[in-house]
């Protein structure tokens, strides 16, 4: 199924709302794609009469003081530690607030138990404004920073692609201002002046301070890399 996939119940969230009591409820609606098709904890549980809501409403036993919000998921939680399979649990949200309000996300964690103490993570699902999502993989995340890194590296390539100027004497120069006169005698005159720049500063490598050998390394490297660019640039042109 697509990560971009989503699945909404409009009966179900016109009939009964949406809150931390019935959401897990609302994730196990049958027509919701996302769900496992094999039988897990948590309806087993729900044919014991075990729920959020039902602690919240009667305690933990008949005849016992209803429990608060947050303390009938501990409950939850622990009556599904019980249990081996595949089970859907409740993230705790971000503000203790929350456990007594609507929200308008809720996470839920698709697990694999095989102990009170051990679970193995197979999914994690996102539930916003009653819209059921699943939370991309860390591949497609990392495959998506990629993607957009290389076009932005490809667009600066071909940005600067037209701003190498190359003369058989000079080799490579960089005009970035298109207004900049670009003919071989203005060329020359912008490296002659480049040049006297450069010996003003007659110190020996050794005298300077390691932060400025450090940055003529960093433009010396910066100069190499325009370079190929340029030249694997103009190539595929």
């Amino acid at each position: 199924m697509s990560e971009t996939a989503s699945f909404v119940d409009p009966v179900f969230l016109a009939r009964f709302g949406l809150n931390r009591t019935n959401v897990l409820d609302y994730f196990l609606h049958p027509l919701n794609p996302f769900r496992t098709t094999v039988n897990t904890s948590n309806e087993v549980v729900a044919m014991q009469g075990i729920g959020i809501g039902i602690f919240m409403q009667q305690g933990l036993h008949h005849g016992e003081p209803p429990l608060s919000p947050q303390q009938a998921e501990i409950e939850y939680h622990n009556a599904l530690a019980k249990l081996t399979g595949e089970q859907y649990e409740l993230m705790p949200p971000s503000e203790p607030s929350l456990y007594a309000q609507p929200s308008p996300l809720y996470t839920i964690r698709h697990v694999l138990r095989t102990n009170p103490t051990t679970t193995k993570v197979l999914g994690i699902y996102y539930v916003v404004e009653g819209v059921i999502y699943k939370a991309p993989s860390v591949r497609s995340v990392m495959k998506t920073n990629v993607t957009r890194t290389l076009e932005g590296l490809s667009g600066a390539c071909e940005a600067l692609a037209p701003c190498a100027r190359y003369l058989p004497s000079l080799g490579y120069t960089w005009v970035f201002d298109p207004k900049e006169k670009t003919d071989p005698y203005s060329l020359m005159q912008m490296a002659k002046k480049r040049k006297r720049r450069k010996i003003l500063d007659n110190r020996r490598p050794g005298e300077r301070t390691a932060a400025e050998e450090e940055g003529i390394r960093a433009s010396e490297a910066i100069d190499q890399i325009l370079v190929r660019i340029s030249k694997s640039s103009l190539l595929v042109k």
